[in-house]
């Protein structure tokens, strides 16, 4: 099969290298801006929208490798919280998702970096997130919800309920909703970052391909 990611020189940027730290804060700022770019899904509580912030930190863990990939999802996150509304908690949990995503994504990418590779390092990355989602949505993210913003559990439940009158606890929500919503959300991520990531890849390493 034709390597269609792979670049003819596969070396990385060393950490703090002008050109590595000028495509992560590129990379961050992009992704800040695409925060606000908010699809509402209505099969999805409301208060879970889509959007593309990730997609960035991908490209980022493609060229750069998995801990850039961290540093901008940490990055987009902390620029973006002097406008948060949800007293931080949804900026955590934005970066736990998107850490443990491009992290699992880029160092499978690392190792393999093909098309195919880039397709199991995708779906393995989307994977891990959409179980961290479920563990850190039950146990950290909803309970300060409940707690810090005085936002109850049966009020949440029943915005699941509206959709699928069925669920019986938030455990069962997490994983009908949250768990499939998470790994295709990744998943849309991997397969643009695919496409453009050639174009891109002498403006992202300097240097012609």
């Amino acid at each position: 099969m034709a390597d269609v990611m792979k670049t003819k020189d596969n070396a990385r940027p060393k950490l703090f290298n002008a050109r590595y730290v000028a495509g992560v804060a590129m990379l961050s700022a992009i992704a800040f801006i695409l925060m606000y770019i908010e699809i509402v899904i209505p099969i999805m509580p409301s208060f879970i929208k889509f959007d593309f912030s990730d997609l960035p930190a991908v490209i980022g863990a493609f060229a750069y490798g998995p801990l850039a990939g961290v540093i901008i999802e940490l990055l987009k996150n902390l620029i973006h919280l002097p406008f948060t509304g949800s007293a931080m908690i949804g900026e955590l949990s934005n970066f736990i998702l998107g850490a443990s995503f491009v992290f699992v994504t880029g160092l499978i990418y690392k190792f393999k970096k093909t098309k195919s590779g880039a397709l199991v390092a995708g779906l393995a990355g989307s994977i891990v997130m959409g179980a961290v989602s479920v563990v850190t949505n039950f146990f950290i993210i909803y309970p300060m919800y409940y707690s810090v913003l005085k936002f109850p559990e049966e009020a949440v439940l029943g915005m699941y309920q509206a959709i699928l009158p069925s669920m019986k606890n938030i455990m069962q929500c997490l994983l009908v909703f949250n768990l499939p919503f998470t790994i295709v959300k990744g998943l849309i991520s991997v397969i643009i970052t695919m496409f453009v990531y050639k174009p891109l890849s002498p403006l992202l390493h300097g240097r012609e391909r």
